[in-house]
């Protein structure tokens, strides 16, 4: 289920995180010493020792005037929130660095963003808020004329839409899951949405 895998952006912005080549200016900025530090917790799983790396990162930016440092560590840290199942307070993080992106005009970091932030609404039950970013999230899709993006979203929208009760909405995301399958030749996909969608009427 896509909204609800929690991927770290890999950048908001060109912010090098000390694995690149200037790496070594980078270890001598102890605000990205300790975003790389959290980046590395948080691959090993310690969410803990993780939030409170990207929260001194995060300080230690906020004295640079970084935004695109705030905008990764507020991201990261989002993250941590999220593995320690902290979902409000991650919420606050990841919008803060939609702020900061959408400054920057940046729609694909928000995007990501918008993913993550509803699959925290889901979690905490809030699911108009969900709904909104999804819906949201599959018009940048249609725009972009992304099939995959569509699809991967009409899917997370169904799942919404059932605990809402809002049966009927759910059999209709699925049957245009099916189409799109169909106009792509991918039989096995589109018969398996149709079913889903009759499935969920007959209940």
């Amino acid at each position: 289920m896509v909204s609800e895998s929690i991927q770290p952006l890999d950048s908001i912005g060109p912010m090098n995180d000390g694995t690149s080549s200037g790496g070594d200016d980078d270890f001598k900025n102890p605000a990205r010493r300790d975003y790389v530090k959290g980046r590395e917790q948080y691959t090993a799983g310690d969410y803990v020792a993780a939030a409170h790396s990207f929260h001194n990162a995060l300080r230690g930016f906020e004295e640079q005037n970084d935004e695109q440092g705030i905008a990764n560590a507020s991201d990261r840290l989002g993250d941590a929130c999220m593995g320690r199942e902290e979902y409000a307070m991650a919420l606050e993080h990841y919008k803060r660095a939609r702020d900061i992106c959408g400054k920057e005009e940046d729609s694909f970091s928000i995007l990501s963003l918008h993913k993550k932030m509803a699959a925290c609404y889901r979690k905490l039950d809030r699911l108009d808020e969900a709904q909104e970013l999804l819906f949201d999230m599959l018009e940048h899709y249609q725009l972009l004329k992304n099939p995959k993006g569509a699809v991967d979203i009409l899917t997370v929208m169904s799942e919404v839409f059932i605990q809402q009760g809002r049966i009927s909405e759910a059999a209709d995301a699925y049957k245009t899951v099916s189409s799109i399958h169909a106009n792509f030749q991918h039989k096995r996909l589109a018969e398996e949405f149709a079913q889903r969608a009759d499935e969920l009427l007959q209940e």
